[in-house]
């Protein structure tokens, strides 16, 4: 098992940043790749970034090209993500999520463990 703590949301204004850490515990050494997705009300959830943990090779959704970095620190079992130059529509639940496969994509389905969530709220 492998249990994930998300933190770092808040309330910030359009334009502005935020960084989320993500820390995983547990049998970490199984994680193949570590994503962030983001939900909001009546809507699927979203994937936002990947990163396969071994590589450290990323990919990212259209959406957030450019204004987004994921990143990982694997001494501290951490996976950031830099948000940047944020928008209204950015608002969201941000998860973090784990998967045992470092060729794991951008569906849900194909992620493992999930964090509990943190709430980004970026005002106009």
């Amino acid at each position: 098992q492998v249990q994930l703590v998300e933190s770092g949301g808040g309330l910030v204004q359009a334009g502005g940043s935020l960084r989320l850490s993500c820390v995983a515990s547990g049998r970490t050494f199984s994680t193949g790749a570590m994503g962030w997705f983001r939900q909001t009300p009546g809507k699927e959830r979203e994937f936002v970034a990947r990163i396969r943990w071994s590589s450290g090779m990323t990919s990212y959704a259209d959406s957030v090209k450019g204004r987004f970095t994921i990143s990982r620190d694997n001494a501290k079992n951490t996976v950031y993500l830099q948000m940047n130059s944020l928008k209204p529509e950015d608002t969201a639940v941000y998860y973090c999520a784990a998967s045992r496969t470092r060729y794991t994509g951008t569906f849900t389905y194909e992620y493992d463990y999930w964090g509990q969530g943190t709430q980004v709220t970026v005002s106009s």
